[in-house]
């Protein structure tokens, strides 16, 4: 069962602030896109609104260490390791590097916890057990690469 994934993206120039650095924010865009991306890689969405009652992931908590600027153009890896699985939660790591960089450098680390929720006919949401579907095709990365 799948524990990490990698995904690759350039900074763009509207990522950048006047600087020339990547804004911090964007940090947390590249994390969901490579969350998104291991969803797609094992055969399903982020989005669950076609259940009874729909699904939804809101972030409970998210983090980010900077170690080193991207800059626009620089090719980054943003790999993902799934940190913890519980019931209700699932928390992945994320670690950055500038593949631009010779040789490529660790730019920041990353944490994001997201909490599977059911939404009620009123719109308050309460948490629930995440579906097998989803539970069952991820595993905790070995605590080696979790480091």
């Amino acid at each position: 069962m799948p524990y990490e994934f990698k995904a690759t993206r350039r900074v763009e120039f509207s990522e950048t602030d006047m600087a020339g650095i990547m804004h911090y924010s964007n940090f947390f865009r590249f994390m969901e896109t490579a969350e998104h991306a291991f969803y797609r890689s094992l055969g399903f969405s982020v989005v669950f609104d076609r259940r009874d009652p729909p699904l939804g992931f809101p972030r409970v908590h998210a983090e980010c260490d900077f170690r080193k600027p991207l800059r626009f153009e620089d090719l980054v890896e943003i790999h993902l390791l799934v940190r913890e699985k519980k019931s209700k939660s699932l928390s992945f790591c994320f670690r950055f590097r500038n593949l631009t960089a010779s040789p490529p450098e660790e730019a920041a680390r990353g944490v994001v916890t997201i909490v599977c929720v059911a939404r009620q006919p009123d719109g308050s949401m309460v948490a629930a057990k995440i579906p097998p579907e989803i539970a069952d095709r991820l595993e905790v990365a070995p605590s080696e690469l979790l480091v």
